[in-house]
C-alpha cells in the first residue's frame, strides 16, 4: 500500500513537473508551429515549390533551439544548412547517390562549413542536410538554387517570428524562477522542523531535494539569458529590460543560496546524527530564512520594495548569532555561519552591494549580542 502511495506521489510529481513546462514553453510551440506553417506557404505557394520540404524544416530547427541560444546561432544554424545544401547538389551531381557517397558528401559539407565558422552546430547542420538532400531528395538534373532559398527563407522566418512576436521575456524569467524560490523556501522550512524535532530521515531528505535545485538553477540561466536577447532585439520586449535587471543582479546570489541552503542541510544531518544539543532558537533561524526566501520571490516579481525580505534575513542572522554567546562546538558554528551566509546572500539580492549587506549583517549581530 505504501509503494503504491509512493508511486501516485511520483507520478503526481512528474504530471506537475510536465505542466509547468508546458506553461513555460507553451508560447515557443506555437511559434515553431506558426513559422513552419508560414514557411511552407510562402515556399509553396509564393515562390512556386513543390516540395518545399527545408522551409519548415529550417524554421523548426531554427526555433527548435534553446531560448538562450536563439538570434546569432539561429543565423549560424540557417547557414549551416545552405552550406550542406548547396555542397551535396553539386557533388551528388558528380558522383550520384550510395553508401560511399553519403560519407564523402557529409565530409565535404562539414569542411566547407568549417570555412564560414568553428561552430559545432553550423558544422553538424551542414552534415545533416546533406544527409537529407543524398536520402530523401537528391537532385536529378542541373543544380536548382530552390533548397536553398527554401532553407533561407525557413529561417527567416523563424527568426522574424521569433523578435515579432516573442516570448513574454518578464513572464518567462517569472516562472522559471519561481520553482526555485518555492523549492528553496520549501527546504528551509524541512530543515528547520528536521532541527528541531531531531529527524535525522526528514534532513536527508531535504539534502537529497537541494540537490535537485541545481537543474532549476540551470534553467533559470538560460532563461534569463533568452529574455534578455528577447528584450533587447523585440520592439516589444524592451520595456522589460529594467525588471529583468532585478533578477540579473540576483542571479548569482539565488544560486550561492541554494548551496549555502544544500551545506546547511548537510550540517544539519551531521549534526542529528551526532546527537548534537540543538538550540531552541536555531530552527527559528532558518526559518526566517524561509520567509526571506518568500519575501524575495515576492519582491523580484512584483518590483516591490526590499524591506522585508531584508527583515527576515537579518532576523535569521540576529537569532543565528545570539546562539554563539553560550554554544562554542564546531558543529553549531557552522550550522551558525551557513545560516550568516545565507543571510548575506539574500541581502545582496535585494540589490545591497557586499559593503552594505555585511554591514547590515554585523549591526544585527552586534544587537544579538547586546540581548539579555
Amino acid at each position: 500500500m505504501a509503494e503504491r502511495g509512493g508511486l501516485f506521489a511520483r507520478a503526481r510529481r512528474r504530471l506537475s513537473s510536465g505542466a509547468r513546462r508546458l506553461r513555460a514553453n507553451g508560447w515557443s510551440v506555437i511559434q515553431t508551429a506558426v513559422a513552419a506553417s508560414v514557411a511552407y506557404f510562402l515556399a509553396t505557394f509564393v515562390l512556386g515549390n513543390q516540395q518545399a520540404f527545408f522551409a519548415p524544416v529550417a524554421a523548426v530547427v531554427s526555433l527548435g533551439l534553446a531560448l538562450g541560444q536563439r538570434g546569432r546561432r539561429a543565423i549560424e544554424l540557417t547557414l549551416g544548412v545552405a552550406v550542406g545544401l548547396v555542397v551535396a547538389d553539386l557533388i551528388v551531381l558528380v558522383i550520384g547517390v550510395g553508401a560511399a557517397q553519403i560519407g564523402i558528401v557529409v565530409a565535404l559539407a562539414m569542411v566547407a562549413a568549417m570555412l564560414f565558422g568553428e561552430r559545432t552546430i553550423l558544422i553538424n547542420q551542414a552534415a545533416i542536410s546533406a544527409i537529407l538532400v543524398v536520402v530523401l531528395q537528391p537532385p536529378q538534373s542541373g543544380f536548382s538554387p530552390s533548397r536553398l532559398v527554401d532553407a533561407l527563407l525557413g529561417g527567416g522566418v523563424a527568426l522574424a517570428i521569433n523578435y515579432l512576436f516573442p516570448i513574454n521575456p518578464e513572464r518567462h524569467v517569472e516562472r522559471t524562477a519561481r520553482p526555485i524560490f518555492d523549492e528553496l523556501a520549501i527546504a528551509l522550512e524541512e530543515i528547520a522542523r528536521a532541527l528541531s524535532e531531531g529527524d535525522q530521515e526528514r534532513a536527508e531528505r531535504v539534502l537529497t531535494k537541494t540537490r535537485e535545485i541545481d537543474d532549476r538553477v540551470r534553467s533559470f540561466d538560460e532563461a534569463l539569458a533568452a529574455s534578455h536577447e528577447t528584450a533587447r532585439l523585440s520592439p516589444t520586449g524592451r520595456r522589460a529590460l529594467k525588471h529583468l535587471q532585478l533578477y540579473s543582479n540576483a542571479n548569482v546570489r539565488i544560486e550561492l543560496a541554494v548551496i549555502n541552503t544544500r551545506v546547511l542541510a548537510r550540517g544539519a544531518t551531521n549534526a542529528i546524527r551526532r546527537g548534537d544539543s540543538i538550540p531552541k532558537i536555531l530552527p527559528e533561524a532558518v526559518q526566517d530564512l524561509s520567509q526571506a526566501v518568500k519575501s524575495l520571490a515576492n519582491y523580484l516579481e512584483e518590483n516591490q520594495e526590499p524591506d522585508e525580505a531584508r527583515r527576515y534575513a537579518l532576523d535569521a542572522a540576529r537569532k543565528a548569532t545570539r546562539i554563539l554567546r553560550d554554544r562554542h562546538d564546531l558543529g553549531i558554528s557552522v550550522l551558525v555561519g551557513q545560516i550568516r551566509s545565507a543571510a548575506v546572500d539574500l541581502l545582496r539580492s535585494t540589490g545591497m552591494d557586499q559593503a552594505s549587506a555585511l554591514e547590515a549583517l554585523e549591526e544585527a549581530a552586534g544587537r544579538a549580542s547586546e540581548v539579555g
